[in-house]
């Protein structure tokens, strides 16, 4: 288990309207503030220090990084927002709110922290992630990030080989065996009183995933900390190390309700996200979403790629509203 790392150094917030505000610092917050602060922007990045990821060991899939513990990776990420002159502080968001636009016209936000403190922006970012809702089994939420998995791309590779268990939850999990069987060969799939045609039962029967029925009680830990198995409401154990679990993803909304951002549902009732268009526009002038608040499967990389082209996209926007500006005053200036 990696080593509990001390909280990171937080920056003095600035006095005045600073261009962007960034509410999230993980891959998504924290690039789109690299994206901002290399264009000379004003950004501060409000970073609750609670990511998604922190359970896991190392980040996986990501190209020259891969198996970096995620402390290390955003550690890495908040030096390269500074060194541009970015700043990033530890603290949460209680509110985000439209505020009354600046003489000019231009957009105005006011964003309060838990600290009590407040800062006026001119462009949101919001990414502030997701939370993983859990089957309620007993036992099974102590091993989150370890034993109990989600994503066959994320930690695949580390459980290969092991007596792996899918824990369904509807018809996603049946996607969930046939990824998670290609990383194994001992596969059970406990239908948890989901339902299975004939059809997919012969299909899981073609690859050798046995289904099992009976209800499950509890997951069992063995001495050493790990799962040993899974308990049966008939008393049986059936023997496991590794549960794959397809989560109920749900975008982190604390603080940024007052934006009154769109929101949606999945198709397969497996979560809810934030609604955005090209480059993580939303309908609310002046805010963009990014990363898995509104990509919930996105993983790090795409996260990553995905605050870029948000942070991008808000520069450019600054920069037309810096331009109608000077244009305005111009015109004041000649008629004067």
């Amino acid at each position: 288990m990696p080593v509990q790392a001390d909280p990171p150094a937080s920056d003095t917030l600035p006095v005045g309207t600073v261009d962007a505000v960034v509410i999230g610092g993980g891959a998504a917050g924290l690039n789109g503030a690299l994206m901002l602060a290399r264009s000379r922007r004003s950004v501060v990045v409000i970073d609750s220090g609670t990511p998604r990821n922190a359970p896991a060991e190392g980040v996986h899939g990501l190209l020259g990084l891969d198996g970096t513990p995620p402390a290390e990776l955003y550690q890495r990420g908040r030096d390269e927002v500074r060194r541009y002159g970015g700043l990033v502080v530890s603290d949460e968001v209680t509110s985000a709110l439209r505020a009354e636009p600046s003489a000019g016209g231009d957009l105005r936000f006011t964003v309060a922290l838990a600290s009590g403190r407040t800062l006026t922006a001119r462009r949101l970012l919001v990414a502030t992630g997701l939370r993983d809702v859990l089957p309620d089994v007993p036992g099974l939420a102590e091993h989150w990030g370890h034993g109990v998995v989600h994503c066959p791309y994320c930690h695949g590779w580390e459980v290969r080989d092991e007596p792996i268990g899918i824990l369904a939850v509807g018809p996603a999990s049946l996607h969930h065996a046939l990824l998670f069987r290609q990383l194994t060969e001992d596969l059970v799939y406990f239908t948890r009183g989901t339902d299975l045609d004939a059809g997919t039962r012969s299909r899981l029967a073609a690859r050798n995933v046995r289904v099992v029925d009976t209800p499950v009680a509890e997951v069992v830990t063995a001495d050493d900390g790990r799962i040993s198995g899974v308990r049966l409401t008939d008393g049986e154990v059936v023997p496991r190390r590794v549960l794959a679990v397809a989560t109920t993803m749900l975008a982190r909304t604390a603080g940024v309700d007052g934006l009154g951002l769109a929101m949606e549902d999945l198709s397969n009732g497996m979560g809810r996200r934030y609604t955005s268009g090209v480059a993580g526009v939303t309908d609310v002038p002046g805010v963009w979403v990014a990363g898995n608040a509104t990509e919930l499967t996105a993983q790090v990389g795409a996260s990553a790629a995905a605050g870029a082209l948000a942070g991008a996209q808000m520069n450019a926007q600054l920069a037309v509203a810096d331009t109608d500006a000077a244009l305005a005053a111009t015109g004041s200036a000649v008629h004067a």
